[in-house]
Protein backbone atom coordinates (compact mmCIF):
# COMPACT_ATOMS: atom_id res chain seq x y z
CA UNK A 1 0.00 0.00 0.00
CA UNK A 2 1.18 3.79 -0.71
CA UNK A 3 -0.37 6.69 -0.37
CA UNK A 4 -0.46 10.34 -1.57
CA UNK A 5 -1.87 12.96 0.80
CA UNK A 6 -3.49 16.17 0.56
CA UNK A 7 -5.19 18.35 3.50
CA UNK A 8 -8.98 17.54 1.93
CA UNK A 9 -10.84 15.90 -0.63
CA UNK A 10 -12.26 12.57 -1.29
CA UNK A 11 -9.89 9.32 -0.06
CA UNK A 12 -9.53 7.06 -2.87
CA UNK A 13 -8.23 3.51 -3.62
CA UNK A 14 -6.46 2.65 -6.71
CA UNK A 15 -5.99 -1.13 -7.65
CA UNK A 16 -4.23 -2.43 -10.56
CA UNK A 17 -1.79 -5.33 -10.41
CA UNK A 18 0.67 -3.56 -12.79
CA UNK A 19 3.10 -1.35 -11.21
CA UNK A 20 2.94 1.08 -14.48
CA UNK A 21 -1.13 1.29 -14.72
CA UNK A 22 -1.01 2.28 -10.85
CA UNK A 23 1.57 4.58 -10.99
CA UNK A 24 -0.59 6.18 -13.40
CA UNK A 25 -4.01 5.94 -11.59
CA UNK A 26 -1.85 7.25 -8.57
CA UNK A 27 -0.66 10.21 -10.19
CA UNK A 28 -3.99 11.44 -11.66
CA UNK A 29 -5.67 10.61 -8.47
CA UNK A 30 -3.12 12.44 -6.55
CA UNK A 31 -2.65 15.45 -8.64
CA UNK A 32 -6.53 16.64 -8.55
CA UNK A 33 -7.57 18.65 -6.31
CA UNK A 34 -11.13 17.02 -5.33
CA UNK A 35 -8.46 14.10 -3.99
CA UNK A 36 -7.58 14.50 -0.40
CA UNK A 37 -5.62 10.88 -0.27
CA UNK A 38 -4.63 8.44 -2.78
CA UNK A 39 -4.02 4.75 -1.35
CA UNK A 40 -3.20 2.18 -3.40
CA UNK A 41 -3.17 -2.12 -3.74
CA UNK A 42 -2.03 -3.93 -6.53
CA UNK A 43 -4.69 -6.33 -6.30
CA UNK A 44 -8.49 -6.98 -5.12
CA UNK A 45 -7.46 -9.12 -1.76
CA UNK A 46 -5.03 -6.32 -0.74
CA UNK A 47 -7.97 -3.60 -2.08
CA UNK A 48 -10.20 -5.43 0.41
CA UNK A 49 -7.47 -5.93 3.43
CA UNK A 50 -6.98 -2.51 3.31
CA UNK A 51 -10.65 -1.76 3.58
CA UNK A 52 -10.60 -3.29 6.86
CA UNK A 53 -7.36 -1.76 7.72
CA UNK A 54 -6.97 -0.96 11.64
CA UNK A 55 -4.51 2.05 10.31
CA UNK A 56 -5.85 4.76 13.08
CA UNK A 57 -6.80 7.09 10.49
CA UNK A 58 -8.31 5.03 8.17
CA UNK A 59 -10.70 3.43 10.84
CA UNK A 60 -11.54 6.78 12.13
CA UNK A 61 -13.55 7.42 8.67
CA UNK A 62 -15.61 4.41 10.14
CA UNK A 63 -19.23 6.17 11.18
CA UNK A 64 -21.86 3.64 11.88
CA UNK A 65 -21.79 2.19 7.60
CA UNK A 66 -19.88 4.45 6.06
CA UNK A 67 -16.82 3.10 4.16
CA UNK A 68 -13.11 4.15 5.11
CA UNK A 69 -13.07 5.20 0.91
CA UNK A 70 -15.40 7.19 -1.01
CA UNK A 71 -14.24 5.57 -4.34
CA UNK A 72 -12.43 2.55 -6.04
CA UNK A 73 -10.46 3.29 -8.77
CA UNK A 74 -9.77 -0.37 -10.38
CA UNK A 75 -8.75 -2.85 -13.32
CA UNK A 76 -10.89 -5.19 -14.60
CA UNK A 77 -8.46 -7.99 -15.44
CA UNK A 78 -6.33 -9.44 -12.34
CA UNK A 79 -4.90 -12.39 -11.10
CA UNK A 80 -7.08 -13.68 -8.13
CA UNK A 81 -10.10 -11.73 -7.81
CA UNK A 82 -11.13 -9.90 -10.96
CA UNK A 83 -12.51 -6.07 -10.63
CA UNK A 84 -15.90 -7.55 -11.68
CA UNK A 85 -15.78 -9.28 -8.80
CA UNK A 86 -14.44 -7.12 -6.08
CA UNK A 87 -17.63 -4.93 -7.77
CA UNK A 88 -19.69 -7.67 -6.56
CA UNK A 89 -18.18 -7.97 -3.12
CA UNK A 90 -18.69 -4.05 -2.66
CA UNK A 91 -22.01 -3.91 -3.45
CA UNK A 92 -22.78 -6.13 -0.80
CA UNK A 93 -21.68 -3.23 1.78
CA UNK A 94 -24.71 -1.90 3.37
CA UNK A 95 -22.29 1.80 2.08
CA UNK A 96 -20.62 0.88 -0.81
CA UNK A 97 -17.67 3.04 -1.93
CA UNK A 98 -18.61 4.79 -5.67
CA UNK A 99 -16.78 2.60 -8.30
CA UNK A 100 -14.91 2.94 -11.24
CA UNK A 101 -13.45 1.06 -13.76
CA UNK A 102 -9.87 2.18 -15.48
CA UNK A 103 -9.12 -0.38 -17.94
CA UNK A 104 -8.19 -1.27 -21.69
CA UNK A 105 -11.19 -4.01 -22.20
CA UNK A 106 -14.19 -2.24 -24.30
CA UNK A 107 -16.04 -5.79 -23.91
CA UNK A 108 -16.33 -5.29 -20.38
CA UNK A 109 -18.46 -2.01 -20.58
CA UNK A 110 -22.09 -3.38 -19.75
CA UNK A 111 -21.33 -5.96 -17.78
CA UNK A 112 -19.55 -3.09 -15.45
CA UNK A 113 -22.49 -0.93 -15.72
CA UNK A 114 -25.01 -3.80 -14.26
CA UNK A 115 -22.65 -4.50 -11.38
CA UNK A 116 -23.24 -0.53 -10.60
CA UNK A 117 -19.79 1.41 -11.59
CA UNK A 118 -20.48 4.96 -11.49
CA UNK A 119 -18.23 5.27 -14.62
CA UNK A 120 -16.13 3.48 -17.38
CA UNK A 121 -12.94 4.92 -18.37
CA UNK A 122 -11.57 3.71 -21.34
CA UNK A 123 -7.28 3.45 -20.96
CA UNK A 124 -4.96 5.41 -21.42
CA UNK A 125 -6.86 7.94 -19.19
CA UNK A 126 -6.39 11.38 -19.01
CA UNK A 127 -6.46 14.05 -15.98
CA UNK A 128 -9.70 15.53 -17.92
CA UNK A 129 -11.82 12.03 -18.23
CA UNK A 130 -10.20 11.24 -14.29
CA UNK A 131 -11.49 14.67 -13.41
CA UNK A 132 -15.57 13.90 -15.17
CA UNK A 133 -15.39 10.76 -12.64
CA UNK A 134 -14.63 12.53 -9.64
CA UNK A 135 -17.16 15.24 -10.38
CA UNK A 136 -19.91 12.38 -10.90
CA UNK A 137 -18.52 10.90 -6.97
CA UNK A 138 -18.81 13.91 -5.40
CA UNK A 139 -22.32 14.80 -6.66
CA UNK A 140 -23.25 10.64 -5.72
CA UNK A 141 -21.55 11.64 -2.24
CA UNK A 142 -23.88 14.84 -2.03
CA UNK A 143 -27.12 13.59 -2.77
CA UNK A 144 -26.46 9.82 -0.69
CA UNK A 145 -26.34 12.43 2.52
CA UNK A 146 -22.31 11.70 2.39
CA UNK A 147 -21.76 14.57 4.01
CA UNK A 148 -18.44 14.28 6.03
CA UNK A 149 -17.76 16.42 9.42
CA UNK A 150 -14.29 15.18 9.40
CA UNK A 151 -13.40 17.52 6.46
CA UNK A 152 -14.23 21.20 4.97
CA UNK A 153 -16.32 20.77 2.25
CA UNK A 154 -16.24 22.23 -0.81
CA UNK A 155 -19.26 23.40 -3.05
CA UNK A 156 -19.98 21.02 -5.86
CA UNK A 157 -19.53 21.99 -9.44
CA UNK A 158 -22.96 21.67 -12.21
CA UNK A 159 -21.92 18.85 -14.70
CA UNK A 160 -20.04 20.38 -17.09
CA UNK A 161 -21.98 21.09 -20.81
CA UNK A 162 -20.01 18.61 -22.46
CA UNK A 163 -20.39 16.06 -19.38
CA UNK A 164 -22.57 13.00 -21.42
CA UNK A 165 -22.91 9.68 -19.77
CA UNK A 166 -22.50 6.26 -22.09
CA UNK A 167 -24.61 3.51 -22.18
CA UNK A 168 -23.26 0.32 -23.00
CA UNK A 169 -25.75 -1.73 -25.42
CA UNK A 170 -25.36 -5.28 -26.51
CA UNK A 171 -25.90 -5.11 -30.35
CA UNK A 172 -25.22 -8.57 -32.14
CA UNK A 173 -22.80 -9.63 -30.25
CA UNK A 174 -20.70 -6.28 -29.63
CA UNK A 175 -21.41 -3.51 -27.79
CA UNK A 176 -22.27 -0.02 -28.06
CA UNK A 177 -21.63 3.30 -26.22
CA UNK A 178 -24.99 5.01 -26.97
CA UNK A 179 -24.23 8.74 -25.93
CA UNK A 180 -26.99 9.90 -23.32
CA UNK A 181 -27.61 13.13 -25.46
CA UNK A 182 -28.87 10.94 -28.35
CA UNK A 183 -31.57 9.67 -25.79
CA UNK A 184 -34.83 11.22 -26.73
CA UNK A 185 -36.94 9.18 -24.00
CA UNK A 186 -36.74 6.16 -21.61
CA UNK A 187 -39.65 3.31 -21.64
CA UNK A 188 -39.77 1.20 -18.56
CA UNK A 189 -39.99 -2.14 -19.43
CA UNK A 190 -40.17 -4.46 -16.27
CA UNK A 191 -36.60 -4.71 -14.32
CA UNK A 192 -35.20 -3.24 -17.49
CA UNK A 193 -35.58 0.09 -19.66
CA UNK A 194 -35.14 0.69 -23.47
CA UNK A 195 -33.49 3.59 -24.22
CA UNK A 196 -35.31 5.20 -27.53
CA UNK A 197 -33.10 7.34 -29.65
CA UNK A 198 -33.75 8.54 -33.16
CA UNK A 199 -32.22 5.59 -34.81
CA UNK A 200 -34.03 2.96 -33.00
CA UNK A 201 -34.16 2.07 -29.60
CA UNK A 202 -32.32 -0.18 -27.22
CA UNK A 203 -32.90 -3.11 -24.16
CA UNK A 204 -30.34 -2.22 -21.02
CA UNK A 205 -30.63 -4.04 -17.73
CA UNK A 206 -30.83 -0.94 -15.94
CA UNK A 207 -34.09 -0.37 -13.91
CA UNK A 208 -36.07 3.10 -15.08
CA UNK A 209 -36.31 4.74 -11.40
CA UNK A 210 -32.20 4.15 -12.03
CA UNK A 211 -32.00 5.82 -14.93
CA UNK A 212 -34.27 8.99 -13.20
CA UNK A 213 -31.92 9.40 -10.65
CA UNK A 214 -28.67 9.55 -12.54
CA UNK A 215 -30.34 11.58 -15.30
CA UNK A 216 -31.99 14.19 -13.30
CA UNK A 217 -29.47 16.65 -13.93
CA UNK A 218 -28.90 16.34 -17.26
CA UNK A 219 -32.24 17.42 -17.77
CA UNK A 220 -34.51 14.61 -17.69
CA UNK A 221 -37.59 14.36 -16.24
CA UNK A 222 -40.38 11.50 -15.21
CA UNK A 223 -43.87 12.16 -16.90
CA UNK A 224 -45.18 8.57 -15.96
CA UNK A 225 -44.80 5.25 -14.57
CA UNK A 226 -43.41 4.21 -17.56
CA UNK A 227 -41.68 7.09 -19.10
CA UNK A 228 -38.89 9.49 -18.56
CA UNK A 229 -38.54 12.11 -21.22
CA UNK A 230 -35.28 14.61 -22.37
CA UNK A 231 -37.00 17.79 -21.67
CA UNK A 232 -34.43 19.86 -24.14
CA UNK A 233 -36.65 17.35 -26.51
CA UNK A 234 -40.26 18.65 -25.39
CA UNK A 235 -41.96 20.62 -28.28
CA UNK A 236 -45.82 20.54 -26.96
CA UNK A 237 -47.48 20.21 -24.59
CA UNK A 238 -50.91 19.24 -25.22
CA UNK A 239 -54.16 18.91 -23.02
CA UNK A 240 -57.36 16.93 -23.57
CA UNK A 241 -60.17 14.61 -22.11
CA UNK A 242 -57.92 12.23 -20.65
CA UNK A 243 -55.30 14.50 -19.29
CA UNK A 244 -51.80 15.98 -20.63
CA UNK A 245 -49.33 14.22 -23.30
CA UNK A 246 -46.15 15.81 -24.85
CA UNK A 247 -44.76 15.92 -27.86
CA UNK A 248 -41.06 15.46 -28.76
CA UNK A 249 -38.95 16.29 -31.41
CA UNK A 250 -35.57 15.34 -32.12
CA UNK A 251 -36.41 12.67 -35.30
CA UNK A 252 -39.93 11.30 -35.68
CA UNK A 253 -42.61 13.22 -33.72
CA UNK A 254 -43.58 11.23 -30.62
CA UNK A 255 -46.31 11.56 -28.19
CA UNK A 256 -46.07 10.76 -24.61
CA UNK A 257 -48.90 10.64 -21.82
CA UNK A 258 -48.18 12.56 -18.58
CA UNK A 259 -49.92 11.52 -15.87
CA UNK A 260 -51.83 13.12 -13.08
CA UNK A 261 -48.53 13.08 -10.56
CA UNK A 262 -46.37 13.96 -12.75
CA UNK A 263 -48.18 17.00 -14.05
CA UNK A 264 -47.21 19.69 -11.66
CA UNK A 265 -43.74 19.05 -12.13
CA UNK A 266 -43.70 19.13 -15.64
CA UNK A 267 -45.35 22.38 -16.11
CA UNK A 268 -43.25 23.87 -13.86
CA UNK A 269 -39.86 23.01 -15.45
CA UNK A 270 -41.66 23.42 -19.09
CA UNK A 271 -44.32 26.52 -18.61
CA UNK A 272 -43.30 28.64 -14.86
CA UNK A 273 -39.77 28.76 -15.63
CA UNK A 274 -40.37 30.31 -19.05
CA UNK A 275 -43.21 32.51 -17.86
CA UNK A 276 -40.99 33.95 -14.69
CA UNK A 277 -38.20 34.60 -17.02
CA UNK A 278 -40.19 36.36 -19.46
CA UNK A 279 -41.82 38.60 -16.59
CA UNK A 280 -38.28 39.72 -15.46
CA UNK A 281 -37.44 41.02 -18.73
Amino acid sequence: MSTRENPAGLVVLAVDDERAGLDEMNYLLGSNPRVGRVLTAFDAAEALRLMRSDDAELAGRRDGDESIVDAVFADVSMPGLSGMELARVLAAFRNPPALVFITGHEENALEAFEVGALDYIMKPANSERVDRALRSIERNKQQNGGGDDRQPQRQLEAPAPDDDEVIPVELGGTTRMIPRKEVRWVEAQGDYARLHTSEGSHLVRIPLAQLEERWSEAGFLRIHRSFLVSLDLVTELRMSSSGYSVVLGGGSETELPVSRRHTRELKDRLVRAPRQNWDEQ
